[in-house]
This record gives C-alpha cells, structure tokens and sequence, in this order.
C-alpha cells in the first residue's frame, strides 16, 4: 500500500500526515510511527513532542494551541488542536498528551470509524488505509464531533475576522 517505508531521525508533520502514533521498537523504547498518505515513517521521539514540534515550526507550541482550544471552545481534556488552520491541520489525541500511549489524529484524514469490541476502533482513512487503536468507539467518536466543532468555530472566527478586514478596507477606499 505504501510506496516507502523509513527510519528517520526527524519529521515535520504536514497536510500528508495522517496519523502521529504512539510506538515501541524491538527493545521496547517509545518511538512514533507517522502515517502519510503514501509513506510511513519511524521517528525516535514520541507523538506529542512531534506534535509539540509542529506547532513551534507554526509559531506556537502544543501548550499554546491547547490553551486557544480552551479559550475557543472550552474543552480542557484531550483537546484538538490547529496546527495550523490555514492549511486544515487540525489534530486530535487518543489519550492524554501526558500519557506516553497518547496517539494523534488528523481530522481531515478520517473517513470513518469502527468498534471493534469495548476498547479497540478501526480508523479507515480516506486513502483507504485502516489502523485499530485501543480507545474506545464512544471516545472515538467524541474526539471526532469536538475536533469538528471546534474545526467549525475557529473557521468562524476567522471568517468573521476577514470580513471585518475587507470592509475596513472598502470604508477607507
């Protein structure tokens, strides 16, 4: 399914990356596996210092995106949060970004879920690719509705922002 798979020793994440998943190598150290839409990778740091990376490069850091989250939809606990809302980045924990098993999720890859039993989800994403995690369909499925609220008000604001611009700018014209 994948054209390549690689060990790397960075990555920045993208529109491309699917998923930023929680991992273990043969000796049993964390490591992340990155999903792309035609790669994989193996990175040797874990998903939410990936995460946290990505949003410095955007001019923030995960502490920062988690506190607009707050402040824009007043969800406290495995918040999403926008990368950068520019380009759809918008991502979402499985767990507590605390919590070592603690995955993230594009929201804009997801196709679908999946119960599988009381604690496992299958997650088809748009490429046809599907992984099983050990969350539950119901926390699935929260994370999903609230990544795609939030999604929906920070859109708003933004909209609302760039239509105040344009009309300041046909006053003064």
């Amino acid at each position: 399914m994948f054209d390549e798979t690689m060990i790397t020793i960075s990555y920045e994440v993208t529109p491309l990356t699917m998923a930023v998943l929680s991992g273990k190598d043969d000796k049993g150290s964390r490591n992340t596996v990155v999903l792309e839409e035609k790669k994989e990778y193996t990175v040797h740091t874990t998903p939410t210092k990936m995460i946290d990376e990505a949003c410095k490069f955007f001019g923030s850091s995960l502490k920062g995106r988690l506190e607009g989250t707050k402040d824009i939809s007043r969800i406290t606990h495995k918040a999403p949060i926008a990368i950068d809302p520019s380009s759809g980045m918008y991502f979402f924990p499985t767990a507590s970004p605390s919590n070592e098993e603690c995955s993230w999720i594009a929201h804009s890859h997801v196709k679908d879920i999946q119960s599988i039993g009381k604690t496992k989800t299958e997650i088809i994403f748009k490429n046809g690719r599907r992984i099983i995690i050990n969350v539950s369909y119901g926390s699935m499925m929260n994370q999903l509705q609230r990544t795609a609220q939030f999604r929906y008000s920070l859109d708003t604001r933004m909209k609302i922002l760039k239509a105040a611009i344009e009309n300041k700018k046909k006053d003064k014209e």
